[in-house]
């Protein structure tokens, strides 16, 4: 079973008012009906894509030893490598069956030292290139979605632009490894909520993410293989008091015989800048849906779930 809506960004950058809008309504109503959208026209080429892929997988066939070189201590799991094991969903005791890699925010100038630097992998030579390429294409689509749910919410179209503006965004690579023996009541991503405002992921196109809906039924998320699937995170939840919904969803472990398959899925974190106030919208605020959220900003909320996230202590 899959009911995920679908959108295609083309009709919001057209020049027809009449597509423009039913783009916002189609955004705004799965997000607020699923929480998850599968998005054509994004600006992620097929070409592009396929490098990516090629370059993480380079890099995560590398020995154990050398992507190792490429963690660094006490970061938070920011930037660079986090080997398998490292990271378990919120509430959860058990590590996910992962291991991955975050490419940040490539800000210029002043702005740039808000941030830890990107890692330069030196083995494999065109991995940072790559993923800086896939960041921004990735960024700019994340940008048109937001100012479309600006304007679902009654705001400004522009809205969001100040608040993502060099925000603390993440790429993030995953390799689930072959899995040798039967888990322990771990899964290769337990049930979650993302933190950030919207996720847009990579490598929704075969069985694996599921998605919890209202009625609490776990529903497969596949994406067609020119679609990225894009869901709201806690974030942007929060900022509208529930409004738009972050569903929990996870990566559940395959079939017996398929445990000697890697999977590899690429999400884009977009995040705003650590001063953004993620005040509950006045807006979103009624009688019949009162303020859900106490006040903070998106640094402080982003410590807090990365310190239950064990990436942080």
């Amino acid at each position: 079973m899959n009911n995920i809506p679908s959108a295609n960004l083309s009709d919001f950058l057209s020049n027809d008012p009449q597509q423009k809008q039913k783009f916002i309504q189609e955004i705004g109503n799965a997000f607020e009906q699923i929480g998850f959208v599968a998005l054509k026209g994004h600006f992620l080429d097929e070409e592009l894509t396929e490098k990516l892929y090629k370059e993480i997988k380079n890099f995560f066939d590398l020995p154990e030893k050398t992507k190792k070189k490429y963690e660094i201590e006490n970061g938070g799991g920011q930037r660079g490598y986090t080997s398998f094991g490292k990271e378990s969903a919120k509430g959860k005791k058990e590590a996910d069956l992962k291991e991955f890699w975050h490419f940040g925010q490539y800000a210029k100038g002043d702005e740039k030292c808000q941030y830890p630097n990107n890692v330069t992998v030196s083995e494999v030579p065109d991995f940072n290139t790559v993923g800086k390429e896939a960041f921004q294409q990735l960024e700019k689509t994340a940008k048109y979605v937001l100012r479309a749910l600006a304007l679902h919410l009654n705001l400004n179209e522009f809205y969001f632009d100040k608040f993502i503006h060099n925000g603390n965004s993440i790429l993030r690579p995953i390799h689930y490894p072959p899995i040798v023996e039967k888990p322990k009541g771990a899964e290769r991503a337990a049930a979650h909520g993302d933190i950030n405002l919207i996720t847009l992921l990579m490598g929704a196109q075969g069985q694996g993410l599921q998605v919890k809906n209202h009625q609490g039924e776990w529903i497969n998320a596949i994406a067609a293989p020119d679609e990225l699937m894009i869901n709201v995170g806690d974030m942007l939840s929060r900022h509208t008091n529930n409004k738009l919904k972050s569903t929990i969803h996870k990566v559940v472990n395959p079939a017996k015989e398929l445990w000697g398959k890697s999977r590899y899925s690429i999400p884009f974190f977009m995040h705003p800048i650590a001063a953004m106030h993620l005040d509950c919208l006045e807006s979103c605020i009624t009688p019949k849906e009162p303020k859900a959220f106490e006040d903070i900003t998106a640094g402080d909320f982003l410590k807090e779930r990365l310190i239950e996230l064990g990436l942080l202590k």
